[in-house]
């Protein structure tokens, strides 16, 4: 699965339709282009609930250009925030919007899409909803709905103990 080519949406449900639209009506990964992003999380792998946001991934060369661009892209959208904070040991800049009353949170940080734990995380999920079938997706919605986050709902399914977000990263692994 390329899940950097968004074109997967277009023939996804109707609320993967209706995102693909959202995110190109408002050009977001056009504007994003420059920091390589990537829609990650419960969207593109099809266990959203209505609480979930639209996660995308992004990389920066330098954080402050990041930061103004999203600011003079996305400043005017309401909900609109930035905060900066440490995340598995490097700095990141969140960027929290919404487009209509979908919830949009940017993450971003020095290291490739590709070496952050979020898009990491996808990447282990969408293998086992594949391997392990509906049965298992459907568990997942309703331990979501049930109100785990979404690597803690794996882990408890996988019985993986410790850290759930760390504990799925190893089982991905093996």
């Amino acid at each position: 699965m390329n899940f950097r080519d968004l074109s997967y949406l277009q023939t996804g449900t109707a609320v993967q339709q209706e995102i693909y639209q959202l995110l190109d009506t408002h050009q977001v990964m056009q504007i994003l282009a420059i920091h390589d992003p990537v829609l990650i999380g419960t969207y593109p792998i099809d266990i959203a609930i209505a609480s979930s946001d639209l996660d995308i991934c992004c990389t920066y060369q330098d954080k402050v250009s990041f930061i103004s661009l999203v600011n003079r892209y996305f400043g005017h959208y309401p909900g609109y925030q930035v905060r900066e904070k440490q995340a598995c040991g490097e700095a990141a800049v969140v960027v929290g919007f919404f487009i209509g009353t979908y919830e949009v949170e940017l993450f971003a940080q020095s290291i490739p899409v590709e070496s952050q734990n979020g898009y990491r995380h996808m990447l282990v999920e969408h293998q086992l909803l594949v391997q392990q079938g509906e049965a298992f997706k459907q568990a997942i919605i309703a331990l979501k709905e049930a109100g785990l986050k979404t690597e803690p709902a794996f882990a408890k399914l996988l019985n993986l103990q410790g850290d759930p977000y760390e504990a799925l990263l190893q089982f991905g692994q093996k």
